[in-house]
């Protein structure tokens, strides 16, 4: 691979690096092509991404791109392959968790690094369990609208007590000038 070959590899890895929330380093060794086909697949139809680059250009487009850690750089040994999530940084470990558990373990999870949070690879199952953003903006939405319906329950009664009040001081009027 020339200089520039590597270059341009650093280069495409950083802007998916950058674009990341999540990001799943696998040890995909052992595994069949006809293997990591189905899985760059299903987490392509997903909206994924899922790349196999040598060690040292995805530790070079991690530092690039301020995200190289200590427990990055550890887990960048053997054959690495990394899933990149979008919009949901837990999606692809979903698509990983069912993955691993049809294919007897492969590939494996080395780490797991979510919006600047990192997560052995053992942990798996419980990144899969987190809610998906959306769950997350919803649960936010519901408790904010249930003290906004609260308030207007509030009001409308204020608004009937109001119009009650005025209508009995009218009426106390009405008698007394009668």
């Amino acid at each position: 691979m020339t200089r520039e070959e590597k270059a341009q590899v650093v280069a495409e890895l950083k802007e998916v690096i950058d674009r990341s929330t999540g990001m799943y380093f696998t040890d995909f060794e052992g595994m069949t092509v006809e293997q990591t086909t189905r899985l760059r697949n299903e987490l392509r139809k997903a909206g994924l991404t899922y790349k196999v680059a040598k060690n040292t250009l995805i530790r070079r487009a991690l530092d690039e791109s301020g995200k190289l850690t200590d427990e990055l750089r550890d887990a960048l040994v053997n054959q690495t392959g990394v899933a990149f999530g979008f919009d949901d940084p837990v999606a692809p470990a979903r698509i990983l968790k069912d993955f691993i558990e049809k294919n007897q373990e492969k590939p494996s999870l080395k780490l797991a690094y979510l919006e600047g949070q990192t997560y052995p690879g053992k942990d798996l199952k419980k990144v899969a369990a987190l809610p998906t953003k959306k769950d997350v903006m919803a649960s936010i939405v519901g408790s904010l609208a249930a003290p906004m319906q609260g308030i207007v329950g509030v009001l409308g009664a204020l608004q009937r007590d109001i119009v009650y009040l005025v209508d009995a001081i009218e009426k106390k009027k009405a008698e007394a000038g009668a």
